[in-house]
């Protein structure tokens, strides 16, 4: 079923858009929820309160891409249900290795006075992605967006996983390079 058409049906309140969206985008959302959790059962979970929230969304919001809108919420769940787990343990799983990764670039401090850099700083991002070839920007993506491990990047890429740690390695590096350029404090 279309997209617009399963929007459709959330709007019009008719439980068929679970069961449209979850035929369409299980799997992808699964995929989401699964590297980040690392656990089938907690993904399982995570990807039918997708569903609704999703229903609790709509309306009034009105997703242009079913299938980023439905991705964001997984990946928000998914991190909300990955700290409540971790909160009383230290894990030792691959989100470690991604957030681990990315504290060289990006702090995660927050200042309630400066709110709005935070979105200037998306913006950074964005630019910086932008300007990445397109395979790099989808390793990068496939890295720190889907949580996807080293080794399934290599094997989808063709590259050996030395070759896909150097490379990401080396655009953190620019990334931080790029937004200490702009002012910002890594």
């Amino acid at each position: 079923m279309e997209d617009e058409k399963i929007v459709r049906l959330y709007w019009d309140r008719d439980e068929q858009a679970i069961a449209e969206s979850s035929a369409k985008y299980g799997a992808y959302c699964g995929s989401i929820a699964g590297n980040i959790l690392e656990s089938a059962s907690d993904a399982e979970e995570c990807v039918n309160d997708t569903w609704l929230r999703a229903w609790n969304a709509m309306p009034p919001h009105r997703p242009s891409l079913l299938s980023v809108f439905l991705g964001k919420i997984t990946r928000n769940l998914a991190f909300d249900r990955y700290k409540a787990l971790r909160r009383n343990k230290r894990g030792g799983g691959q989100m470690e290795l991604v957030l681990d990764e990315l504290s060289e670039c990006v702090s995660g401090r927050d200042d309630p006075e400066n709110s709005w850099q935070a979105e200037e700083l998306r913006r950074e991002i964005d630019a910086f992605l932008q300007g990445l070839p397109e395979e790099q920007r989808a390793m990068f993506l496939l890295r720190y967006w889907y949580a996807d491990s080293v080794r399934v990047i290599a094997a989808r890429f063709g590259r050996s996983e030395n070759n896909v740690s150097v490379a990401l390695s080396r655009m953190r590096a620019k990334l931080k390079k790029h937004l200490h350029e702009r002012g910002y404090e890594i």
